[in-house]
């Protein structure tokens, strides 16, 4: 059986992203997406622990029993979590500071598991992979602009802190969008998250349900027109 790899890439960008269409893992992405720093090491973290896990369970997908699949795969997801967060410690710690309980709480996000056992279990390891990093960029996506627009609604400016996770290159990364801002406090906190990320669904919304339209429409020009014929004469 051949596998549609732009399918799949569309599906985890867009029709089927895990937070605007599955609505999946919205505990992190509604806590942490106060700024654009934090939302992208989220995002980065969470495409790691997907990529990885989904390649191990669609490479052991024939050895483990079904009886045991899900304790496995939440093993499996755990060991890569463990592993992003040896590494946040090590490599950017005030980070990994500021993000807290939500990096080992990846553990538990259902786009993770979801995509582990709906995909990752009955794929062989291209398409899991695949699979694994558009889900995962579609999440981060969705993060980074939630992120953007509750850090310049709520802060005035984009790209604080940069160097908190990219080193001492992007300390002059920061943009500030409006001088001697007071801030917009309701952009900050949860309520904000939940506002923006209503505005988020509903754009996508919009957006598909304007594409279809337009398919609808080109649909339409492009069937063959009938045209009545008249014919006649006389039969003899």
């Amino acid at each position: 059986m051949s596998i549609d790899y732009r399918k799949i890439s569309l599906d985890g960008l867009w029709h089927n992203n895990p937070a605007l269409v599955q609505l999946l893992g919205l505990c992190p992405l509604l806590a942490v997406t106060a700024s654009v720093v934090n939302s992208l090491s989220l995002g980065i973290a969470s495409i790691l622990v997907l990529v990885g896990s989904n390649l191990t369970v669609s490479l052991f997908r024939q050895f483990v029993p079904e009886a045991v699949r899900l304790p496995v795969f939440v093993m499996i997801i755990a060991s890569f979590v463990t592993c992003i967060e040896l590494l946040m410690q090590a490599l950017t710690y005030e980070l990994y500071l500021i993000l807290g309980i939500f990096i080992p709480l990846i553990v538990t996000n259902c786009v993770i598991m979801g995509r582990a056992d709906a995909f990752a279990s009955k794929n062989p390891v291209k398409a899991s992979v695949v699979d694994g990093l558009m889900m995962g960029l579609g999440f981060t996506a969705v993060l980074v602009v939630l992120g953007a627009m509750r850090e310049a609604l709520g802060a005035g400016t984009l790209f604080a802190d940069m160097q908190l996770l990219f080193g001492p290159i992007a300390e002059n990364w920061k943009i500030t969008l409006v001088d001697d801002y007071k801030g917009f406090l309701f952009a900050i906190l949860p309520p904000g998250a939940f506002v923006g990320m209503g505005l988020l669904i509903a754009l996508k919304n919009v957006i598909d349900n304007r594409l279809k339209e337009q398919a609808l429409k080109n649909t339409q020009e492009e069937a063959p027109s009938s045209r009545r014929v008249r014919v006649t004469g006389n039969i003899s």
